[in-house]
Order: C-alpha cells, then structure tokens, then sequence
C-alpha cells in the first residue's frame, strides 16, 4: 500500500480526517492507509482493504491476550480465552467502533449509505483501522489504540467471569496471591429433605469471609466464593487474617 490512493479508493477530506484521527486517537504518516481501512472491503479496493482486517485481527489477539497476562497474574488459560473471546467478539468491536465515530467516517459505497452499518461492517471497520495503526506505525502505537478502545469491556468481561464462576476466581486468586487453595465450612442446615439451605463460609488459611445462605451446598459455596471476593476486593486484609 504505498502512499498514493489505489483505483477504486476514496479519499477522506481534511475535516474527516483530522475528525477521524481526533476520535482515533494516532496521527497517521499515511493518511491514505486511514482513507483504506474507512472503506469496507467492495470492489476494487477489496483486497487492500481485507489485508488490513487481517492484519488488525492479528494484532488485536496479541494486543489483548498480553494485556491479560499482565492484567490478572491470576487468571488460567481457560479463564484468560473466555474474557478474551468477549473483549474480541463481533459485538464488543462493533460498539467500540461505533464509540469511535467510525461508523460516521466510514467511506460507503452506495450499497451501505442511508443505513446503519451491520455489525460485522462495524467490526471489520475496527480491525482494519487497527491493521492500518499497525501498518503505518507498529505494534506500540497498534496496542495503544487497544488498551484505549477496549480496556472498558476488558474489565466488564473481568466482572462477569467473577459472578459466573466466583468459585474458580477465588481458587485462581489464592493460588496466585498466597500458594493455597480455598476451604468451605458448612455451618448450618435449615429445613426438610425437599426444602433444605445451606449456610457456608469460606476461609483462606486462618481468616474467614462472610456466610452465604444456598439452596444446595455447590450453590451456597458459589456465593460464599463471591462474599469472599467482596471482603478481598476492599483491600482490608490478606488471606492469613493479618492486616494488609
């Protein structure tokens, strides 16, 4: 892609540009790369225009996966794929392309304009814009414009992974923090056979968390798993009892 346009690709006006580079966020040496990756893949420029997608999806893999592995030291494998499959999904791109304008500063052909942009559309304007970062000026500036865009549904997908399997989040903190697994105490049954709670707590060496009502014991523990984030969230003390 060198530095004049190709036949079939449209040009970004001064106002558009220095809107679509404010909104960006990265001043392109090239401004005809930024013009490319704006255009969604149709004709002449088709080809152009789907190397930068993907060479952007390359980019936004890596970018991700390492900002997760510095992020949560105590995240596993299979915790890290899950809240990286959010982060990178057809819909978190959309909206984070849609956030950027860049729906607005797409160069649409006449099948596209006069409508909202699909999702896949909006997702392919995100990776191909940050194919083009990448092209024009590394993976630095590539990864910036990630952990700007993205950081937000990172931490959104964080929060969910915690609810929906408290349980592995604290196993996978203690681990990390302390070199210990957690420990559930049942302290109380209430109630029939058919209709019985479970009352149980979870404890990390010496220092207990708050009790958790259950209506089975796995369930009761899940969210005793969850008081224990909460108390361990707060920052009020490590898992031996002591003070922090």
């Amino acid at each position: 892609m060198g530095g004049r346009l190709r036949r079939g690709q449209r040009a970004l006006g001064p106002l558009a540009y220095t809107r679509a580079v404010e909104n960006i966020g990265y001043e392109f040496r090239r401004p005809e790369l930024l013009a490319q990756a704006l255009t969604p893949a149709s004709g002449a420029s088709e080809r152009d225009t789907e190397r930068l997608e993907f060479l952007g999806d390359a980019a936004l893999n890596l970018a991700t996966t390492e900002l997760l592995f510095a992020r949560e030291p105590a995240l596993s494998e299979g915790a890290m794929t899950e809240i990286k499959a959010a982060v990178v999904s057809r819909r978190a791109l959309a909206e984070s392309a849609r956030a950027l304008g860049l729906d607005a500063a797409a160069l649409l052909g006449k099948g596209l304009q006069g409508r909202a942009l699909p999702v896949s559309v909006l997702a392919n304007l995100y990776e191909a814009v940050l194919g083009a970062i990448y092209v024009d000026g590394g993976f630095e500036p590539a990864r910036a414009f990630v952990r700007r865009t993205l950081s937000a549904t990172l931490a959104d997908a964080e929060r969910e992974l915690a609810i929906a399997n408290p349980k592995q989040r604290l196993q996978h903190l203690a681990q990390a923090r302390w070199a210990m697994l957690p420990d559930y105490e049942l302290l109380e049954t209430r109630g029939d056979a058919h209709a019985r709670a479970f009352l149980v707590r979870a404890k990390l060496g010496e220092r207990a968390f708050p009790s958790a009502w259950g209506r089975t014991r796995k369930e009761a523990e899940r969210w005793a798993a969850h008081e224990a984030l909460l108390a361990l969230a707060d920052g009020s003390g490590d898992a031996t009892g002591r003070e922090a």
